[in-house]
């Protein structure tokens, strides 16, 4: 018997390493070997469009958001290009592009204060904590944040960024992160204005805004377009989807001919490091001064933003796969999106990145320019690669309220308060986990988040604790249907309302519970269902019960509740046949007509 049971465990176990070894599963982990097969000389032309667009757009925007995170603007290209590799390999989505985002790098500047050790560190942290959540499957928890409660937060977070870089679009300075006293002092600074920053700010928005303009308005090639015609609409279409890059560069060539001719109008981003970044291990520790701060304390430093971070960048990266996977009719994999993401912060570490997410402006470039494959991003990786290796010394000349225009102008499209008016019309109490998250968000983000999740889980819980009775009949007896599940929460409240409709009336009347609408309970149901029969019967009236599903009357016969008594012929007012339940009533279970 010994031996039979060994090779029974050895046969199961053996089945279970086929499957987990199976080439199925290994092209579930590996989404690259579904399309490398078929990978075609026409894919790589719009692949390689779609990598060099979205590379002209990500230098810029990377540098951007490195200022956004508080950190040397070098370390938004460090940033830039670990995800391009690793999701042309991991990732589900053929749109998707992982970077520096505006709402991450808020996240890090928050939680990191411009600690360059800390946003390391915390990238390696939030890859492992991503990673575990991919292998463990809880792309599940994602569902529980509502929309509402991430719009308010994108959109808060749009306000937060992009006032943050006021100072910058004015020249101003020593102007604190707190939100609050960011705008107060923002304010209180404004006769500081530095005019040679505020003209060239407010010139770069100008041309962004014009080149966006222009880019949704400009007329499509067709067919027997003249050649001259078809040359300008390209040279049109590339300054307009770059336009980021051709702003920075032009505002980089004004500083640097004010620079050759010895004056110096604009703030400048200055002299950052040169060269690729060095494959090394994530700070556990670091030295201020003359003390080491060791890695426990590091990890107390960031705080709450351990378990927000990773959460928001996964949420947003997800929710960017989704929505462009339902606009070209492809599906993505949660959790293969986890592993995805967590790889690349993981491994962005040792690269000196801090934490990236998907982002949609370039997810929706991508897609617009007609990517065919993941492959695309590595084009845009090589680009940010050689920018590191041969454009670093001519950021020096970059005005920083260049940056902040693009910041501005990207992060602008994310305020959206117009789903207030739809939340309204829809439901009005959805309203509430939408305000809470915006109005705290400005205070503390995490407090933000925390009180829409918790306003939407109490939203979710109300029909569990309060469910719909309706009062179908009332002839010889009282007819009550519940019109949802029961479970433990509502049993009160169910308590009291047949108390009222059956007991405190005159006379009182027996009642039948209709429960053609339950297709759940718990024992704590069972238990209040027996009190309310004994009752009934202390008062000489009757509980009945009508409209059981097979499971339900399963689960009330393993109760063997005492004085259980099923009508047949009753539902809704109206004879109804039920012969589901026939076999189950053969067990003896008393039932009348």
């Amino acid at each position: 018997m010994d031996w039979l049971g060994n090779q029974q465990r050895r046969r199961v176990n053996g089945d279970i390493l086929a499957k987990c070894c199976s080439w199925e599963t290994v092209k579930r982990r590996l989404p690259f070997l579904n399309w490398l097969p078929h990978y075609s000389l026409e894919w790589f032309q719009f692949d390689f469009i779609s990598g060099i667009t979205v590379g002209l757009t990500v230098v810029p925007q990377a540098l951007a958001y490195a200022e956004v995170a508080g950190l040397p603007v070098e370390y938004g290209l460090y940033s830039s290009f670990v995800g391009c590799f690793i999701y042309s390999l991991l990732g589900t989505s053929k749109d998707v592009t992982l970077g520096p985002t505006a709402i991450m790098s808020l996240l890090v500047a928050v939680y990191t204060s411009g600690d360059t050790s800390l946003a390391i560190l915390l990238s390696f942290l939030c890859g492992c904590i991503q990673l575990a959540m991919g292998l463990l499957h809880f792309g599940f928890l994602l569902d529980f944040i509502s929309h509402p409660v991430l719009k308010a937060f994108t959109s808060a977070a749009a306000v937060t960024i992009g006032f943050s870089q006021v100072k910058n679009l004015l020249g101003l300075k020593d102007i604190p992160r707190e939100f609050i006293f960011q705008v107060y002092e923002t304010f209180h600074k404004l006769p500081m204005i530095r005019l040679g920053d505020a003209v060239l700010g407010f010139l770069c928005i100008a041309f962004l805004v014009v080149l966006k303009w222009m880019k949704s308005h400009f007329p499509r090639t067709y067919r027997g377009m003249p050649v001259l015609y078809r040359i300008s609409y390209v040279i049109v279409w590339l300054a307009t989807t770059a336009r980021n890059a051709f702003v920075v560069i032009a505002a980089g060539l004004v500083a640097y001919s004010f620079h050759v001719v010895g004056q110096s109008p604009f703030i400048l981003t200055g002299k950052t490091a040169e060269g690729l970044p060095h494959f090394t291990l994530p700070p556990f520790s670091e030295t201020i001064g003359n003390r080491t701060v060791p890695f426990s304390e590091m990890v107390q430093n960031i705080g709450i933003g351990l378990f927000i971070i990773p959460l928001m960048g996964v949420l947003e990266s997800v929710a960017i796969a989704r929505a462009f996977a339902s606009r070209n009719s492809y599906r993505v994999n949660a959790n293969q999106e986890l592993l995805a993401i967590g790889l690349t912060n993981f491994l962005g570490s040792f690269l000196s990145a801090f934490s990236v997410t998907g982002s949609f402006g370039r997810t929706a470039l991508n897609s617009q320019t007609g990517v065919c494959t993941p492959a695309g991003g590595i084009i845009t990786g090589l680009l940010v690669l050689l920018s590191l290796a041969y454009l670093t010394p001519l950021f020096f000349y970059i005005p920083k309220a260049a940056l902040a225009a693009v910041i501005i102008c990207a992060v602008a499209p994310v305020f959206d308060l117009g789903i207030c008016k739809v939340l309204w019309k829809v439901k009005k109490i959805d309203l509430l986990p939408f305000l809470a998250t915006f109005l705290l968000s400005f205070w503390e983000i995490q407090y933000g988040i925390l009180a829409g999740i918790f306003f939407s889980l109490i939203i979710l819980c109300i029909p569990i604790a309060r469910p719909e009775i309706k009062q179908v009949t009332e002839t010889n007896e009282l007819n009550l249907m519940f019109m949802n599940g029961l479970s433990f929460p509502a049993m009160e409240y169910v308590r009291d309302a047949v108390h009222e409709k059956a007991l405190t009336v005159s006379p009182p009347s027996s009642v039948n519970l209709d429960f053609s609408h339950v297709n759940a309970m718990d024992y704590t149901v069972v238990v209040v269902l027996q009190e309310l029969i004994h009752e009934f019967k202390s008062h000489g009236l009757s509980l009945s019960f009508s409209g059981l599903q097979p499971e339900i009357l399963q689960i009330l016969l393993a109760a063997d509740l005492d004085g259980f008594t099923q009508l047949q012929s009753v539902r809704s007012g109206m004879p109804y046949e039920d012969d589901s339940v026939q076999p189950l009533l053969n067990k003896g279970v008393q039932a009348t007509s």
